[in-house]
């Protein structure tokens, strides 16, 4: 039997000595989309950056068998990409050069970029529907094209493992079933997608499995429709609710209003 592609044993994150995750525990597939939940502060962009390398951990946390923390910051970029929720820029960037700085992990030191990573950054940008804005600033665009430029830069990096936080957080209506659908497809593909969502509909439709948290705890694991139950949203989401599932498939939710 193939290891998993992702591995956490009593994964335990704490920043300024303040425990974020406590002894968290899962194995992630390749080739699954994995849904994360949890509320505000529950502790879902800490295990993101966590996996990507960026935060100090305890117990186990192996990409491919191997610890995150032995990787060096190269090759790990050349397996995975973490799409965050915004940027912020130091001094400002053409599009082009921000989504080229995507294939940097492929690149030898000083190679210059050449036609065929040119034609990717296209590819990209056609891909998020940003045709055309490649001379264009990136402090000149809207939040959520600055997100769509973001996007257009990991799928350039051509990770197995993509990291996504909140990814449709600054998308228009269309353009978040747009990327949902592209993602969709890379997961067909056999790319490996961990995202976390605020919307629990929209993680039900797409994901395979879910991960929640509470409070730097994960409480519950397993595919959206086992996971997402009315004790769930009660205890997690403080939300009184009730599920639907279509004849579909998709899974509705009903709030009331909030518990308590």
């Amino acid at each position: 039997m193939p290891s998993p592609i992702l591995l956490a044993d009593r994964l335990h994150v704490a920043l300024d000595a303040k425990p974020i995750l406590h002894e968290i525990g899962f194995t992630i597939e390749a080739g699954t989309w994995v849904g994360l939940l949890g509320a505000n502060g529950s502790g879902k962009t800490t295990l993101l950056r966590a996996i990507s390398g960026v935060l100090p951990y305890t117990g186990t946390l192996a990409l491919d068998g191997r610890a995150v923390a032995t990787w060096k910051p190269r090759e790990l970029a050349r397996r995975l990409a973490f799409v965050r929720q915004s940027v912020a820029l130091s001094f400002d960037f053409s599009v082009q050069e921000l989504v080229l700085l995507g294939r940097a992990p492929h690149k030898g030191w000083l190679e210059p970029y050449a036609q065929a990573d040119r034609q990717q950054m296209q590819h990209a940008l056609a891909e998020v529907d940003l045709q055309g804005f490649q001379d264009r600033s990136m402090l000149s665009l809207s939040g959520g094209e600055q997100q769509r430029v973001l996007l257009a830069q990991a799928f350039v990096q051509e990770p197995d493992l993509l990291l996504l936080d909140e990814p449709t957080a600054h998308l228009d209506v269309h353009h978040q079933f747009e990327f949902m659908q592209h993602v969709d497809t890379l997961v067909q593909q056999g790319r490996t997608v961990i995202a976390a969502f605020h919307d629990l509909e929209l993680a039900a439709r797409y994901a395979d499995q879910l991960l929640v948290l509470d409070q730097g705890r994960l409480v519950a694991a397993g595919p959206p429709h086992d996971v997402l139950t009315t004790a769930l949203l009660s205890d997690v989401f403080r939300m009184d609710a009730f599920l639907h599932i279509e004849q579909d498939g998709t899974l509705r939710i009903l709030y009331q209003g909030p518990v308590g």
